[in-house]
């Protein structure tokens, strides 16, 4: 099984960028109030990428035998990806105004930068280490 390690951490990889890609696309409709935010597509789409990415992100974890809670940087992303998945909800649907709507957003992007540092460098503290 792990001689497809290559090809499903790309797999991964490129599900993440395609998930904050579009959350970035839908957040700038959210904050200019576009109708498009209505159509079908675009409510369906991410929960298929997002779907896609988690499978993707298990499969790893059970291919190289590393489980969060066990690992401490897999443990950060997890909490990392609740947060994101959190402060997405406020940028798109839940934020009170657009002030909160933007701040949310960008807060849901940082949080995105920090979880590909921990990815990247194996290591909970991410940029920060």
């Amino acid at each position: 099984m792990l001689e497809y390690y290559p090809v499903v951490k790309h797999l991964h990889m490129s599900l993440a960028m395609l998930s904050i890609l579009g959350f970035m696309f839908r957040w700038i409709l959210a904050l200019f109030g576009s109708s498009l935010l209505n159509k079908t597509w675009l409510k369906v789409i991410p929960h298929i990428v997002d779907t896609a990415l988690l499978l993707a992100a298990i499969t790893l974890c059970v291919m190289l035998q590393q489980y969060p809670l066990v690992e401490a940087w897999l443990t950060t992303k997890v909490v990392l990806l609740v947060l994101y998945i959190l402060l997405g909800m406020f940028a798109l649907k839940r934020a009170p105004n657009q002030w909160v709507r933007l701040f949310a957003g960008m807060a849901a992007i940082a949080v995105f930068a920090q979880l590909l540092a921990v990815a990247f460098s194996r290591s909970p503290l991410g940029l920060f280490a």
